[in-house]
Parts: structure tokens; C-alpha cells; sequence
């Protein structure tokens, strides 16, 4: 793994992931729910199942969100503490949790997905509202992901606050690209936002198409227009994207891309690392169904986050991250609930 990430990454500290917690609701689209009085829903963000991966793969994990304090939210917390996730970070203020209404088996850049995050405690989050130096106090690793700072100008800010105080104490950050088209919506584009954030940033993950859009890094005409794209080419892509972000953003020392495409009902799934100037990629997973696409890339992140953790080499990190990520297509929740043995296993059977 690379040197540079795993000399500041200290076992024992914490990793701190930061961002909205949210509540999934999951109606069935055909009506059913209705007859039934029966609405599922799951308790998730991106950066909580990162957080809860971590700390049932027994890395020293915490999580800062902001929940108005009243008996669900409580409840909730409760709930976290439980799974070994340190909450005492939590801001406790406001009036409303976020919540989304999206079915199950739909990805998050589906157009179906509903958010209701407007006014949220976490979306209300004010820079000077958090004593960063004392939340970081044993914190060797910090997450956040592009979400955040889609939410509002404010939170963006905030996010800004936390990069600066967590650089100044070498702390590991990494952010993931994860695009979401219906929560850019205060005038700004991701464009406008991320750069200056990628900038105290030690790993990046995304993909090429996100990249382009958030971090402005150059994309093959043919990417932009065509589909079922060689896999030859995409890696090279994924180098050549590589390459142009840790040249912009000198703090990145390692970036990352996920290829997922749909395959009839299923998926084909392979990623890939770039660090130390070489392209690291992954075994590839195909499967003909799957069932449930929230908190794939969660996982894949928590992943690799695992294995810098661990000071693992970059292949073997790359292929845990991996499987953690395929593994998860196949759990009906926002959160993995499989074990480092699980995720082991599937390794080994896929191999």
C-alpha cells in the first residue's frame, strides 16, 4: 500500500466519518404498501455505512451527524452505539432528520429517488459550530464524501472548516465523488464546490464520469457519447484521470475508480487504484441479478479505507474493497452485514 498514506494512518486511532444521516423509506411501487400499512425503511448515508463497515471490520470507527434530539433520534443513536460506532461527536440541534424515498434494488442516480432533506439538523450545520480540534482529539483518518457539500453552501463551508484543522494535524482524508444530480440546487455546481476541498484530500474515489464533472479533469470524447466502452479503455482513462488529479491536488497520494454497468438484471463490476505510478485493478464480478445497489460504493470505500488501515498491500486491499462492494449488492439494507471472514470467503470462491 502506499507509504505515504500508511505512515500517517495509526492503528488504534479512530476514523471519523462526517455527514447527513438519513432515513431510507422503501415503498414497493405497485401500490402494496398501501394495502398493507407496511412502509420499510432503513437507517443510512453514505458516510454512516462507511462508519458502520468499518466498525464491524473492527477498525476504531466514529461518525458525526447533526439530529434533533427527541426519542427516534435516540433511539437511533442507540442503535449505532450498539454496532461499536463511537457517536459522542453528534450535534444535537434543530427540528428534523433527513429522510428519501427510494425502492428497493434502485440506485441513487435513478430518477425515482425522492429527497426530504430541506432544513434538516444536519443540512442547518453552521461553520464555528463544531470544535473541530476536539472532535479530531484521536482521530488518525477522516471521511466525507460529495454529498456534503451538495446539500448547501453552508455545509460546504463547514466541510471546508473540518479539511483545514484536519490537514494542519496530518490526519488521512478521503472523499468520494459521488455524484447527486437532485441535491445541487442552491446555484452552484459541483465544479464550483469540490476542487477547493479535493485539495487537502489524501485519497479520492470516484469514477472517470465524476471526476470530469466535480474535479474538471479531462474526458475522452468517446466516453461522453457512447456506451458498452472497452475495458481497455477505461482503464487507460482511469489512468490518465489518475494522473491529472494527483497533479492538481499534490496533498492526493492515491485515487481510485469503480466500473459498474448493468449486465440484463444483474451487474459487471470491477475497480481499479492508482498510486505510486502504477494502475492497480481488480478481479472482475459479473452476476446475472442482484438486490440492492445502496451503499455499494459505501462499502467499497470503507474498503479500501480498511486496508490502508491495516497497512495491507495495494492488491490485496483493492480485491477486499472490491468483494465488500459486490458482496453488498446482495444485502437489502444501506449498510453491509458481512463480516472481513465473509468477504474473505468471497475472494477466495470467486477466485
Amino acid at each position: 500500500m502506499s507509504d505515504q498514506i500508511a505512515s500517517l494512518s495509526k492503528k488504534g486511532e479512530k476514523v471519523l466519518s462526517f455527514g447527513e444521516i438519513l432515513l431510507r423509506i422503501c415503498p414497493d411501487m405497485d401500490g402494496q404498501w398501501l394495502k398493507e400499512n407496511k412502509l420499510p425503511f432503513y437507517v443510512g448515508g453514505a458516510e454512516l455505512n462507511v462508519a458502520t463497515a468499518l466498525a464491524l471490520w473492527n477498525v476504531p470507527s466514529a461518525y458525526l451527524s447533526a439530529v434533533p434530539d427527541n426519542s427516534v433520534t435516540r433511539e437511533i443513536i442507540d442503535h449505532l452505539n450498539a454496532k461499536n460506532v463511537d457517536t459522542s461527536p453528534m450535534v444535537f440541534h434543530g427540528e428534523r432528520l433527513g429522510l428519501y424515498y427510494l425502492p428497493k434494488g434502485k440506485d441513487l442516480k435513478n430518477a425515482g429517488v425522492i429527497y426530504d432533506r430541506a432544513n434538516s439538523a444536519y443540512a442547518d450545520l453552521k461553520v464555528g459550530q463544531i470544535d473541530w480540534e476536539k472532535v479530531f482529539d484521536g482521530v488518525t483518518w477522516f471521511h466525507f464524501s460529495a454529498i456534503c457539500p451538495a446539500i448547501n453552501q453552508s455545509i460546504a463551508d463547514v466541510c471546508l472548516e473540518a479539511l483545514k484543522v484536519a490537514s494542519k494535524k496530518n490526519i488521512v482524508i478521503s472523499l468520494d465523488l459521488n455524484y447527486r444530480a437532485k441535491l445541487w440546487k442552491y446555484g452552484k455546481e459541483p465544479i464550483d464546490i469540490l476542487p477547493q476541498l479535493a485539495r487537502y484530500c489524501t485519497l479520492i474515489m470516484g469514477n472517470v464520469w465524476a471526476a470530469n464533472k466535480m474535479l474538471g479533469t479531462a474526458l475522452h470524447e468517446d466516453l461522453k457519447q457512447a456506451e458498452g466502452y472497452a475495458k481497455d479503455t477505461l482503464l487507460a482513462q482511469a489512468t490518465a484521470t489518475s494522473q491529472e488529479i494527483l497533479n492538481l491536488f499534490p496533498a492526493c497520494k492515491a485515487v481510485a475508480n469503480t466500473f459498474r454497468f448493468d449486465h440484463g438484471k444483474g451487474i459487471r463490476y470491477y475497480t481499479a487504484i492508482y498510486n505510486e505510478n502504477q494502475l492497480t485493478v481488480s478481479e472482475e464480478y459479473v452476476s446475472d441479478e442482484i438486490l440492492d445497489k445502496v451503499g455499494s460504493g459505501d462499502c467499497f470505500m470503507a474498503g479500501l479505507i480498511y486496508g490502508f488501515y491495516n497497512h495491507l498491500p495495494v492488491k490485496q486491499t483493492l480485491n477486499f474493497a472490491t468483494a465488500a462492494a459486490y458482496d453488498k449488492l446482495y444485502i437489502p439494507s444501506d449498510a453491509t452485514i458481512s463480516s472481513v471472514a465473509d468477504i474473505e470467503k468471497r475472494i477466495i470462491n470467486h477466485d
